[in-house]
């Protein structure tokens, strides 16, 4: 009989560690990050490991998350996400003219601050002005981000802003399309991975991009020159964004977690990655002996503030359009950028 009991007690332990073990396995997540920038890019090397990180202290490690290359070319990252074939990604709004209108906002020239200041004061924009909306229609909006000051990168050098009429740019879209009209640039229009060969073999004469394009996709070897404006020609707009149908999967708490760690949180964390990769692109430059940086004068300062008026009028107006108070938005990105 004693023998019998031990063995009941052996079993059901056994038993007991057997669904335990069946329950744990049951709740670990592993979510899929579609990415399309070089392995090498802040994206890759910077963002995403502090957000797994971030995820896994959230959930303790119930949920975490792997990135995956190729899955889809840039511009097809959304669909990629609404048809459920990975679970979080980045987006550039340019890529798809017309789907957003509202993420026009934070790419205007001229707002005085860095990235993350920029990145936060979107989010905070988005929250109140824009979210109704619902631009990113099915899936779930996990942050915010924006790049950079983005400038002219270029094969000749530019020393006076009328030089840039009838070159060549590789534009991506949004306001510096508006951006590049302005200036009398020819638009090219192809994804940032494409930069390089596009340069490479002559088909574009220079970029817009932000500095960190110098060192990510390696313009100081096809693009030795930059010319820079106060406060950028403009600025880019990214969303961060996972399957709506696989959030709502996560248990309560999971999802509790996950909103604490995304929202204006993981839209600072982007904001900060693209100021670190910037200084890493002007350090490229300055240590490549035949690339050169050029700010504008203050006569072409003045001739791009009046270039730039109409854009940032046009954009408001646009937003206004949607029902937005267009003017109250662009008003408090900018006094959230000076007060960040």
């Amino acid at each position: 009989m004693q023998l019998k009991s031990k063995l009941i007690t052996v079993t059901a332990g056994v038993a007991f560690a057997a669904m335990t073990s069946v329950s744990a396995f049951a709740q670990q997540v592993t979510l899929t990050i579609s990415s399309w920038a070089p392995p090498t890019h802040g994206v890759n090397a910077i963002l995403w490991p502090e957000m797994i990180k971030e995820i896994e202290a959230a959930t303790d490690g119930r949920v975490t998350a792997e990135i995956k290359y190729g899955l889809a070319s840039p511009p097809a990252q959304y669909d990629l996400i609404l048809d459920g074939a990975a679970d979080i990604t980045w987006i550039f709004h340019g890529y798809t003219p017309g789907r957003f209108v509202t993420t026009k906002m934070i790419e205007l020239p001229g707002y005085v601050g860095s990235a993350e200041a920029a990145s936060v004061a979107d989010w905070r924009a988005y929250e109140k002005f824009f979210a109704p909306l619902n631009e990113h229609k099915g899936v779930k909006v996990a942050g915010l981000m924006t790049h950079g000051e983005g400038v002219v990168h270029s094969s000749t050098k530019i020393d006076s802003l009328d030089q840039i009429a009838g070159l060549k740019l590789r534009i991506g879209g949004g306001v510096s399309g508006d951006a590049g009209k302005a200036l009398g640039a020819s638009g090219i229009r192809v994804p940032a991975p494409k930069v390089y060969e596009t340069l490479a073999s002559n088909a574009a004469d220079g970029v817009m991009m932000p500095m960190e394009g110098k060192a990510s996709f390696k313009l100081f070897e096809v693009a030795q020159n930059t010319y820079t404006v106060p406060g950028g020609f403009y600025r880019g707009s990214f969303a961060i964004i996972m399957n709506q149908d696989k959030f709502d999967s996560l248990s309560a708490e999971d999802q509790a977690a996950l909103n604490t760690v995304f929202g204006e949180n993981l839209s600072r964390i982007g904001g900060a990655m693209w100021d670190t990769i910037d200084q890493v692109g002007a350090d490229k430059l300055a240590a490549s002996p035949d690339n050169t940086l050029t700010e504008a004068s203050p006569e072409d300062v003045a001739k791009w503030n009046a270039l730039a008026g109409p854009i940032i009028d046009n954009v408001i107006a646009e937003i206004t359009a949607k029902g937005i108070d267009g003017a109250a938005a662009y008003k408090f990105i900018t006094d959230t950028m000076k007060n960040y």
